[in-house]
C-alpha cells in the first residue's frame, strides 16, 4: 500500500524498502523497550515509518551524542493508517517507551490537542524554525505553539511527454484540451492521476480548492466553509473525470498504479509525486528521456497552482522519560546535513530551504527548482485535530468524481465536515 500522506513510495535502484525493515515493522508493536531506567545510558526510542537509509542518520546522531544517549530506530508499519493506530493506542495508554515520533503532517494537531506532545520552546523552537519552509512549519503548529519539527516534505508535479507536447499546460482546461487534441490524432493522450476513494483523492481536491482561492475550513479550523472556490474545484474535478481522457480505472487508481499506467506508454500527462522520476529511469530509461516536469496545473490561467504538501514531522512524546535527550535527538535527525542525506539517498524532499542549493542535490533532484517553487507557495490540508474524520467524509463524498454535482456535493461535504469537526474524535 502506498502512503499518500507522505507522498507515495520513493523508489529507485537505491530507494527500496529493505527486507530487514519489513521484519522490524512486524515487531514494532512489541518494541516498547526501556529508556535507560536500569541506570545505563538513556535509550531514545524513535518511532518512524520505514526509510531505507534512516539507520545511517541514527548512527551518526548517536556518534554525535558521545554516549550521553542512544537512539533506537523502531520501524513502524508501512501503511499510514496502521502507523497512526499503533501510535494512538500506545500514547493513549501513556506508554513511557515512546520518545521521538515521526508524525504524518496531518496528525500533529490531532496529537497535540490530545495532550500527547511536548511543546518546542525557546532555542529549541528557534532551531526548528531556522530556515524551514513556511508550509511544512505550519503543519507542525497547533494554537500558535510548535509541537514538532518538520523533517521532510513533498509536493506533486505535472509530468509530461515531450515527444507529444512541446510546452506543459498551465491550467486544467489547457491540459484537457491538449489531451483531447492528442486523442483526435490517435496518439497517447491520457491524463493519469489518483481518483480512488482514499486520501489521494482528498489531496487532489484540496489542491484544486487552494488553486481556485477557496476554503474547506475557516482559518481557525473550527467551521466548514466550502465557498465558491471549493465549488469551482468540484466543477474542475467533475469535468476532468468526464472528459474522456482518464484511464478506465481512474476512480480506483492510487499512486503506484498511476505510475505503472504512465510507464506503460498510455499517458501523455501524469500528476504524481517525485518518486515517479527515479522509478521511471529504472523501469524504462528510453521513456524517461522523453519525460519532463512542470508546476502542477492551476485553475485560473493568471494564478499559479497551490499544491498540497505531504511529509513527516518529528515530535517528542509527553510520556518520554528523557525529554531533554529526545529533543536533542530529534533536532539532530532533521538538521540540514541529515535532511540532505535523506533527500539524496531516500528521495524525501527537505524542509530546510538552503538544502536545495547544495550541489549534491542537482543529480538526485533535477526537478528541485520546480519542487521548491511549489513548496514556497504551497497548500496544507485542513489543519484540525479532526482531520482524519474530515478526510474520511470528503473521500466518500467525492467518489466517484464523475458523479459530482458541484453545488449539491459542496452542501453535503459542508454538513458532513461540520459534523466531523464537532465530534473532535482522536481515537482510531
Amino acid at each position: 500500500m502506498t502512503d499518500p500522506h507522505r507522498g507515495g513510495p520513493a523508489r529507485s535502484g537505491r530507494i527500496r524498502l529493505a527486507a530487514g525493515a519489513v521484519a522490524l515493522a512486524l515487531l514494532a508493536p512489541m518494541a516498547a523497550c526501556g529508556s535507560g531506567e536500569d541506570g545505563g545510558i538513556p535509550t531514545i526510542n524513535l518511532y518512524y515509518s520505514p526509510e531505507q537509509n534512516l539507520q545511517k542518520v541514527v548512527d551518526d546522531c548517536n556518534a554525535q551524542a558521545g554516549g550521553r544517549y542512544e537512539i533506537k530506530y523502531r520501524v513502524l508499519p508501512r501503511a499510514a493508517d496502521e502507523q497512526r493506530v499503533q501510535l494512538v493506542r500506545r500514547l493513549a495508554a501513556e506508554d513511557s517507551g515512546m520518545d521521538v515520533l515521526g508524525l504524518d503532517v496531518t496528525w500533529t494537531q490531532e496529537f497535540a490537542s490530545a495532550g500527547w506532545l511536548l511543546e518546542w520552546t525557546g532555542e529549541r523552537r528557534a532551531e526548528a524554525e531556522r530556515g524551514t519552509l513556511a508550509g511544512p512549519l505550519e503543519t507542525a503548529q497547533y494554537e500558535d505553539k510548535l509541537y514538532a519539527a518538520p523533517k521532510n516534505t513533498n509536493v506533486q508535479l505535472l509530468w509530461y511527454r515531450t515527444d507529444l507536447v512541446s510546452q506543459p499546460p498551465r491550467t486544467w482546461d489547457e491540459m484537457i484540451n491538449f489531451a483531447l487534441g492528442l486523442k483526435g490524432r490517435g496518439q497517447p493522450y491520457r491524463v493519469i492521476t489518483m481518483g480512488a476513494q482514499y486520501e489521494g483523492l482528498v489531496v487532489l481536491y484540496n489542491t484544486l480548492v487552494a488553486s481556485a482561492g477557496g476554503q474547506i475550513l475557516n482559518s481557525e479550523g473550527t467551521k466548514a466553509v466550502f465557498d465558491d472556490g471549493a465549488v469551482r474545484a468540484l466543477e474542475v474535478l467533475r469535468d476532468f473525470a468526464n472528459a474522456g481522457i482518464t484511464t478506465s480505472s481512474f476512480s480506483n487508481t492510487i499512486e503506484d498504479q498511476a505510475r505503472l499506467d504512465f510507464q506503460s506508454g498510455a499517458g501523455a500527462f501524469q500528476l504524481n509525486w517525485p518518486f515517479v522520476y527515479p522509478a521511471m529511469q529504472e523501469a524504462d530509461p528510453e521513456l524517461a528521456k522523453k519525460v519532463k516536469w512542470a508546476r502542477f496545473p492551476g485553475v485560473d490561467p493568471n494564478t499559479p497552482s497551490k499544491v498540497t504538501i505531504g511529509g513527516v514531522n518529528l515530535a517528542v512524546s509527553r510520556f518520554s522519560r528523557h525529554p531533554e535527550e529526545s529533543f536533542e535527538a530529534a533536532t539532530c535527525l532533521r538538521n540540514p546535513e541529515h535532511q540532505k542525506f535523506s533527500a539524496i539517498n531516500d528521495g524525501v524532499p527537505p524542509t530546510i530551504e538552503s538544502v536545495y542549493a547544495e550541489p549534491e542535490m542537482a543529480e538526485a533532484y533535477p526537478m528541485r527548482d520546480t519542487i521548491l517553487a511549489e513548496l514556497k507557495d504551497a497548500a496544507t490540508r485542513p489543519l484540525s485535530p479532526a482531520y482524519q474524520n474530515i478526510s474520511t467524509v470528503l473521500s466518500a463524498t467525492l467518489s466517484p468524481p464523475s458523479k459530482i454535482q458541484p453545488e449539491r456535493t459542496a452542501d453535503r461535504m459542508r454538513e458532513a465536515a461540520q459534523d466531523a469537526l464537532e465530534s473532535k474524535g482522536v481515537l482510531p
